[in-house]
């Protein structure tokens, strides 16, 4: 077999596992609210844990954990320069839309104009 396939049959194999978990989910109606919804989260680990035995699923852990570091790493803004920022971002939308409706009003009265004048 090779990996393509062995990939594609692990796959399966961890949608089968979801499937069951909410397939349990169903089928036990009348169970408690609480066992059902830990059929389901079974159901996903089990997915999860079968996922990762593929190179596919390895090389997505590897990207989760290499995005974390890199989100460590980035400098996010201070309360204030988010604020700040936000605050210009909702006056220049307030301009923007008092521009617009000028702009509109002008080309409405040109159009009135041009049109009553025929």
């Amino acid at each position: 077999m090779n990996d393509t396939s062995k990939n594609w049959a692990i796959f399966f194999a961890a949608f089968v596992c979801v499937a069951a978990g909410v397939y349990g989910f169903y089928h036990f109606a009348e169970s408690a609210l609480a066992l059902r919804m830990l059929m389901v989260v079974a159901g996903l680990l089990a997915g999860a844990g079968v996922a990762y035995a593929s190179a596919p699923g390895k090389d997505f852990v590897q990207f989760a954990r290499e995005s974390v570091e890199e989100g460590k790493k980035v400098a996010w803004p201070t309360r204030k320069e988010t604020i700040q920022m936000t605050l210009i971002v909702f006056a220049f939308a307030v301009v923007m839309a008092i521009f617009l409706f000028a702009v509109d009003s002008v080309i409405g009265l040109i159009i009135s104009w041009l049109t009553k004048r025929g």
